[in-house]
């Protein structure tokens, strides 16, 4: 029996779906130190227990003063700018340093925002319109993030980042201290209205059990930050801000339920069925298989070979971003240092499977290099192969350098391009790599008509490969950073796991692999389904690996199968969610 104010907790320590129902979601619900349940997204697997302790806000300004000496001020702003840009680039150093090019790439990326001289001459025009050097940064960032929203899609993106921007020049400029992680000096749920970059990459999981978001969504900086910590997380969570400091939470990583009022008790119950939890799983090993022995490979997603350590066994490589390689860079990687980036992944999987991705890049993701015109609608306009229109020489080094890479490895890759949309666009670019002695060749599927639209496109390839990050964002219309309509980006979109099974079952026609590459993947219950849909491998950040290994063991082929259709016949992604995870459970409470 559930103690009060916690959740039900299954045999093997993950939680069962409540029984009754939720005693409120949404905002204004378990506020203060009071009991309740309040549900978001779960972005990163795990479950944890703790007292609560708020980020806070950001740095007030004063009321507006006269401006007696402009060029003081403008110096004084853009002081502040240029040091919030010189801290970012530190950070991202250290982090690369740390065999994170992950968070180096955002924090680099971040600081060339701070250092924007678009940006600094808003800046300018403001003071010399009569405004102090803290309104003048305010009022700049506030119209370059309104910019980068209106631009929808990777802009989009980077407004919590410009956010950052101006809490921090704002702070240099009045002498406050900067925004930070709070350091209460126990271990503690970290709730925020949002989390910029340069916090996350800095968290402890030592001290921070868990992270609890009002904005964001799965494919935010947050949530890709926190999964390749394994650190357990919830955005999008509402009402998450109105829970006091101090008040006893747990927050599951999966489910997205964050239960307040819990009581020391439970708290302390939760954390030692996740250490258990994480113990068993780190004992795990071998590849990816159903409890009768059907494979499902198990794979991961990196940004370069550094994100290859840590012991984590798996059987290859299913997404290798090489943009994290052009990234933060005035000009585009020579053929030389491409060729080792992709050697040094290539060899550390002699024998196994490692899937490149090419650029996906354009004026969603601008790369200074790619010199691309501004578009009404980024999102919708030139981007990944689509770059290869307008700048085809950068499509063609890349995959003489990848052909060059797998002679010098003596590996056969993997290699499929982003945003393929039609026939004749897979068709070209297979003729592309194939001339260069690559021999297999695949396609992302990001966008409906492609999955539509499957069985054609393996006529000409050799596998697809599902990124659910984008091909939610297409299929239901909502921007991946719109924190309101975060509900229609999850996974468990009844709608999105249909697409899905139309790619499944194209490759099972064909006889040719379908893998899921979004971090959906990690979502250990969420696995089984995909297992279930037909899809024949499935690939994540690290320590999503052993959860999944876990749970596909404990089902038969069959099993998932049955999962996967109780999701699809869901009208929603919380029901099709709560179906699975009580089927599980009353299979176990049976066994």
């Amino acid at each position: 029996m559930a103690e009060t104010g916690g959740s039900p907790a299954s045999t093997t320590g993950r939680p069962a779906p409540a029984s009754a129902p939720e005693q409120g979601t949404g905002a204004g619900t378990g506020p203060g130190t009071g009991a309740g349940t309040l549900r978001g997204l779960g972005v990163s697997p795990g479950r944890a227990a703790g007292r609560v302790c708020r980020m806070a806000g950001p740095p007030r300004l004063p009321d507006p003063l006269p401006v007696a000496d402009p060029a003081r001020e403008a110096g004084l702003a853009l002081r502040a700018l240029e040091a919030v840009a010189a801290e970012l680039a530190a950070r991202a150093a250290r982090a690369e340093q740390a065999s994170d090019p992950e968070a180096g790439a955002i924090l680099d990326a971040q600081s060339f925002m701070a250092a924007d001289p678009g940006l600094h001459q808003t800046v300018e025009e403001n003071i010399a319109a009569g405004m102090d050097a803290g309104h003048a940064v305010d009022a700049a960032c506030t119209h370059h993030r309104e910019a980068l929203l209106a631009a929808g899609g990777y802009f989009a993106e980077r407004a919590a980042d410009l956010d950052d921007i101006r809490n921090r020049a704002v702070a240099a400029v009045l002498g406050l201290p900067v925004p930070g992680i709070p350091d209460p000096g126990h271990p503690f749920v970290l709730v925020a209205e949002d989390l910029a970059p340069a916090d996350t990459v800095n968290l402890d999981p030592a001290t921070v059990l868990a992270l609890v978001t009002e904005k964001g969504g799965p494919t935010s900086h947050t949530a890709i930050l926190a999964r390749s910590r394994g650190l357990p997380a919830v955005v999008a969570c509402r009402g998450a801000m109105e829970i006091g400091d101090g008040t006893w939470v747990s927050a599951d990583g999966t489910t997205g339920r964050v239960e307040t009022g819990i009581g020391e008790e439970t708290a302390a119950r939760v954390q030692r069925e996740a250490a258990a939890e994480r113990r068993r799983l780190a004992a795990g090993s071998g590849p990816g298989r159903t409890s009768d022995g059907h494979p499902v490979e198990l794979l991961l997603n990196i940004g370069s070979a550094a994100d290859l350590g840590g012991g984590v066994e798996a059987e290859g490589v299913g997404l290798f971003r090489t943009e994290f390689l052009f990234l933060g860079r005035r000009d585009a990687p020579g053929f030389e240092e491409q060729v080792a980036a992709y050697e040094a992944v290539l060899r550390a999987f002699p024998g196994g499977k490692v899937v490149i991705r090419t650029l996906d890049a354009g004026t969603d993701k601008p790369l200074p290099f790619l010199d691309l015109p501004q578009e009404p609608n980024p999102a919708l306009g030139v981007r990944g192969l689509r770059v290869g229109r307008v700048r085809p020489g950068v499509l063609d080094v890349q995959l003489d350098a990848i052909a060059e890479a797998a002679r010098a490895s003596g590996t056969r890759p993997w290699v499929m391009a982003p945003m393929v949309t039609t026939v004749a666009e897979a068709e070209a670019f297979a003729v592309r790599a194939r001339e260069r002695g690559i021999t297999r060749v695949g396609a992302m599927i990001e966008v409906p008509a492609a999955a539509l639209r499957a069985d054609r496109l393996l006529r000409g390839l050799d596998f697809l490969s599902i990124g659910t990050n984008d091909l939610s964002q297409y299929a239901f219309a909502a921007d991946r950073q719109h924190g309101e309509l975060a509900d229609l980006l999850d996974p468990w979109q009844p709608g999105l796991l249909r697409l899905v099974g139309e790619c499944a079952r194209a490759g099972r026609a064909a006889g040719k692999p379908v893998g899921v590459c979004g971090e959906a993947a990690a979502d250990p219950l969420l696995a089984a389904v995909l297992a279930g849909l037909g899809v024949t491998s499935l690939s994540m950040s690290a320590p999503g690996v052993a959860a999944v290994r876990e749970e596909l063991a404990r089902r038969s082929l069959a099993r998932c199968e049955a999962d996967a259709r109780a999701a699809l016949d869901a009208d929603d992604p919380a029901v099709a969610r709560d179906t699975v995870a009580r089927e599980t459970v009353a299979r176990e409470t049976v066994a």
